[in-house]
């Protein structure tokens, strides 16, 4: 067996390199995984590319199997999907899904690793940790049968939260977007769009997900009164400036913050793999196949972030291909 792998890492903030790495022989309850696919999540995996992450975050931020520390250089990453090769003998052969870094090969704890339902294809399967996201979001947000509810910000976590509320009984949703492209993903999600301005309001409920101040004001102003407004936004090291002295407090508005950090309290007893193990599941869907919107060799990495951090590459998800 090659024991040796290939890693991608941030050198520093801007410029990121391929590096050679010693995978060490498994030890009992370990896995070796060769890595078929692994997703850059947009908005978080840019963040770290460009440097942006606060220093008061550099713990909270911190991937389960990163090396290295922020700002650079860091190893950073957690949407991988692989075989296992070695490892326990009811997980030799299995596809399964690891929040680790891009990288070819790799050895973790059995515990680490989960194993993709037959009904989920493995390209799709890179979804699952922010698919995750939206599971913890709806939790937070406790939508109810008949609500009307805005998702402003058609991004990677933006739209899976939107996909996932299409299938609630009786509940009317509406992707909100500045980018008119975005129609087309609406629309295969099975959920309604609208550009900011012509937002429906009165909404009972508002996730937000695009990471700007514009969109969280607008967000409000979404709201119906005694409405919530769930944050999943990360700003990084950006300050955001809000209208709280205009209709806030008569029309007694909430914002409220969601991240998957923590298990949501509303679901005290479920566990981190309980939650990952339904959002693998609901990955059976093929309608989500809409938020993989880019491939790429992994050889191409070093290449293909700066692309993705600039904008030049358009993406929800970018999945990464090995060899």
């Amino acid at each position: 067996m090659n024991r040796i792998g290939r890693a991608f890492w941030l050198a520093r903030p801007g410029q990121g390199e391929l590096r050679d790495v010693d995978l060490p022989v498994p030890a009992v309850g370990e896995v070796l995984v060769r890595s078929l696919y692994s997703g850059v999540s947009r908005g978080t995996e840019t963040l770290v590319f460009r440097g942006g992450v606060p220093e008061s975050q550099h713990a909270v931020m911190r991937a389960p199997f990163q090396e290295g520390d922020f700002p650079a250089p860091v190893k950073y990453g957690y949407l991988n999907v692989g075989v296992v090769e070695e490892g326990p003998e009811e997980l030799v052969g299995r596809t399964v899904f690891c929040l680790y870094p891009h990288q070819t090969r790799y050895v973790v704890p059995a515990t680490a690793v989960t194993v993709v339902p037959e009904t989920v294809p493995a390209e799709r399967a890179i979804l699952a940790g922010t698919v995750e996201t939206a599971v913890n979001a709806l939790w937070d947000a406790s939508p109810m049968i008949g609500d009307r509810i805005a998702v402003v910000g058609g991004g990677m976590v933006g739209c899976s939260v939107a996909a996932l509320l299409a299938r609630f009984p009786g509940v009317r949703v509406q992707l909100v977007d500045a980018d008119p492209a975005r129609a087309a993903t609406a629309k295969a999600l099975g959920v309604d769009f609208a550009l900011p301005a012509d937002a429906l309001g009165d909404r009972d409920l508002v996730v937000h997900a695009s990471a700007t101040e514009q969109g969280l004001a607008r967000s409000l102003e979404l709201l119906a009164a005694e409405g919530t407004v769930v944050e999943l936004s990360w700003y990084g090291d950006r300050k955001v400036s809000l209208p709280l002295g205009e209709a806030f407090h008569s029309r007694r508005l909430t914002i409220r913050a969601s991240q998957v950090g923590t298990v949501s309290p509303a679901r005290a007893s479920r566990s981190y793999a309980d939650r990952l193990a339904l959002a693998l599941d609901l990955l059976a869907d093929p309608a989500l196949d809409a938020l993989i919107t880019g491939e790429s060799a992994f050889e191409e990495l070093p290449e293909v972030l700066p692309k993705l951090a600039e904008g030049v590459i358009p993406a929800l998800c970018h999945r990464i291909r090995y060899p």
